[in-house]
């Protein structure tokens, strides 16, 4: 059926339409009803509920939420409860490790008076305050389209279709999506959100940017013996398993009810096709500096992000005609300090301030340039500008240069408000970071214990990752003979090891290998989208409310 043939869209109106129910998306929606309370603004997010697709390590800096609720430490029912009582930082070798002294460290990666959380508990925790307020949320509705005017500003969505089946025809419980029409549009889908990358492209907003970057965060929530559990403690770690040119590190977060959240990050710049980030983490959780954590406990969940890695100098224009980009779906993730959702809620608070003072003044779907020429100077700005230096460094000289070379420079900025080495440059994408698998060998890596370390499909299982089997595969390969010939070819099927879902496999078939899509294994991490050295996979939502849920991520 063409598009000709559809049946109408219904639609709605609103003052403010917002897409995702993040950090960003909910603080804005929040302070927009703050600020005005007559304005009506919806909340579109495309998991089943809200905090269903929220992934992070977290410890969350508090800065943005007392601003957005000052009194929220009042709150009998509020998700921050277990506040960071120990920092430490840890160099892995193969076999031991070494505790770096905090003194070391610049202010700025202080983590007391943050907070170790679930940010989808955050989330669902601030979807209650901005119903309250009377702002709609609709959660399983994934925005799939963005609607302009005829002179080509942004002023709404509209939301996917549901009920296609996989041969793109309409199914008998076909029903058309929705219109969503505002005087702005907010676009906070997170990491490399596909409205934002479309609206990126189409109006040049990373013209006078340098390219973004990104890493791949993997984490598991474990429930550990009580002697093992030690609430507040933060611990991070860099070098092992990863070698000394491969960025990457980790993190183990105790919070309450004897739970640990270890997490690994792989920054997706690495060369080697044959490195495989999931069996990295599970390598990583065998160290003798790790490993105690873990025994006798149980794991509870699993889940994969990706995480924007590029800073200040990669954070694109953030408004155009129509509306702004929000949170990480511009980038504003502090690198060092593994931290995004404090910068997320203050671009939600900045957008909607600006947006509802456009509205008051009478304007509508023109560009809210204000939110670009003001966020830089703000404290997001300040947050991000002082840290610029850290992963360039560090992609650069790699880990033990790097990151040495990455806290001077941080000193630098703290003891003087600038850097002697200006603004470095990222140099290529992480796409074009791969090298061919000519230039590698494979590596080896254990098989899983079912204790302590896991298969992908097993892990699968622990995110509640469902998807309509019976639908259009949402992650579109552009050219299958170019897959064949570049992607396996040149460079040996990297999709089948830095997926960490297990969502693509090359299988022999008749002397032929062939390309196998699980697309019902999504987690929605979009590293598909980010390192496939050919650009040639894209990832676009399912059908609303398919993909993981998280309970406590």
């Amino acid at each position: 059926m063409n598009e000709q043939e559809l049946p109408e869209r219904e639609s709605m109106e609103f003052d403010v339409v917002i897409v995702g129910a993040g950090p960003a998306g909910l603080s804005a929606a929040i302070r927009l009803k703050q600020v005005n309370p007559e304005l009506s603004v919806v909340v579109l997010e495309k998991g089943a509920e809200v905090g269903a697709h929220i992934l992070s390590g977290a410890v969350v800096d508090p800065i943005g939420v007392d601003r957005l609720l000052p009194d929220w430490r009042s709150e009998a029912d509020h998700p921050f409860k277990t506040e960071v009582t120990a920092d430490h930082f840890l160099f892995l070798g193969p076999a031991g490790s070494v505790r770096l002294p905090n003194v070391l460290m610049p202010p700025l990666m202080n983590n007391h008076g943050n907070y170790i959380v679930s940010l989808g508990n955050v989330c669902r925790w601030l979807a209650g305050h901005a119903e309250a307020l009377g702002v709609d949320i609709y959660p399983g509705f994934a925005a799939t389209e963005v609607l302009y005017n005829d002179a080509g500003a942004v002023i709404g969505v509209a939301t996917g279709d549901m009920g296609i089946e996989k041969n793109g025809e309409p199914g008998p419980n076909y029903t058309r999506g929705m219109e969503l029409l505002g005087k702005y549009v907010l676009i906070g889908e997170g990491v490399r959100g596909s409205l934002a990358k479309q609206l990126i492209a189409k109006f040049d907003l990373s013209r006078d940017s340098d390219v973004q970057k990104f890493g791949l965060g993997i984490k598991e929530l474990w429930q550990v013996k009580p002697e093992h559990h030690k609430p507040g403690l933060v611990q991070h770690s860099f070098g092992w398993p990863l070698d000394m040119k491969t960025g990457g590190g980790s993190f183990l977060y105790h919070l309450e009810d004897n739970q640990v959240a270890v997490g690994f990050v792989t920054h997706l710049n690495y060369k080697n096709p044959y490195l495989f980030p999931f069996e990295e983490f599970q390598r990583f959780k065998t160290h003798p500096a790790i490993r105690d954590t873990f025994e006798g406990a149980k794991r509870i969940s699993y889940g994969a992000r990706a995480i924007t890695e590029g800073g200040y100098q990669s954070v694109p224009k953030l408004s155009f005609p129509g509306g702004a980009l929000l949170g990480c779906s511009a980038g504003m993730v502090n690198v060092p300090r593994i931290k995004g959702s404090h910068n997320a809620v203050l671009s939600g608070m900045l957008a909607a301030e600006k947006i509802a003072e456009a509205i008051n003044a009478g304007r509508a779907n023109d560009e809210p340039i204000e939110i670009e020429n003001s966020w830089r100077d703000g404290d997001i700005g300040k947050d991000l500008k002082r840290v610029r230096n850290v992963k360039p460094l560090w992609s650069k000289f790699g880990t033990a240069i790097g990151v040495g070379l990455g806290g001077l420079d941080m000193w630098t900025n703290q003891l003087f408000g600038f850097s002697f080495l200006g603004t470095l440059k990222h140099g290529k994408t992480d796409a074009q970071s791969l090298e061919p698998a000519a230039k590698h060998k494979k590596i080896d890596y254990p098989k899983p214990d079912g204790v302590l370390t896991f298969d992908r499909l097993s892990s699968v299982f622990l995110s509640n990752t469902n998807h309509e089997e019976d639908q259009p595969v949402h992650l579109k390969v552009k050219d299958m003979a170019l897959q064949k010939s570049s992607e396996l070819g040149v460079y040996g099927g990297p999709s089948s090891r830095y997926c960490p879902a297990g969502v693509y496999e090359w299988v022999e078939k008749d002397g032929e290998e062939s390309f196998v899509i699980n697309a019902q294994n999504c987690v929605h991490c979009k590293t598909c989208d980010i390192k496939d050295p050919n650009q040639n996979i894209t990832w676009v939502p399912p059908q609303g409310g398919e993909g993981p849920v998280y309970p406590n991520m």
